[in-house]
């Protein structure tokens, strides 16, 4: 087992959402942007990282957290914005700079208010098996 690939893992993520022609306009961070009204924008979150090696070599299983994150009202725009990243995301299969992405699935999304309900937020978790 090894957590090698992990930053490898969220660069390769934040390249394809951030290249996205469907996410034109929204921000792909990793840190949540500072001050008031920040709008809608997309950001990589906590992963938790398992063996998943085998005879063919040293693997792991990442599951990461990307969540979308929108200040506009009602929950339209954040599951419009969700659904894109979970198309992007399963859809592909990006070069990483160490390793390989051997597949990406959605494993499960958590909608909830934030902040007085002003406030929408969508996790996603997905789970990427990568070769080291």
């Amino acid at each position: 087992m090894s957590y090698a690939a992990a930053a490898a893992l969220q660069a390769a993520v934040y390249g394809v959402l951030a290249a996205d022609p469907g996410l034109t306009g929204v921000a792909v961070v990793d840190a949540v942007p500072p001050g008031e009204g920040a709008g809608t924008f997309v950001l990589i979150g906590p992963e938790e990282v398992a063996d998943a090696s085998d005879r063919s070599g040293a693997g792991a299983e990442h599951r990461f957290v990307v969540s979308v994150i929108s200040d506009a009202t009602g929950f339209l725009t954040a599951k419009t914005v969700a659904a894109t990243v979970c198309d992007v995301l399963v859809d592909a299969a990006p070069a990483m700079a160490r390793g390989r992405i051997v597949g990406v699935r959605f494993v499960k999304a958590v909608a909830r208010r934030l902040e007085d309900g002003d406030v929408r937020r969508i996790d996603l978790t997905f789970r990427a098996r990568v070769e080291v």
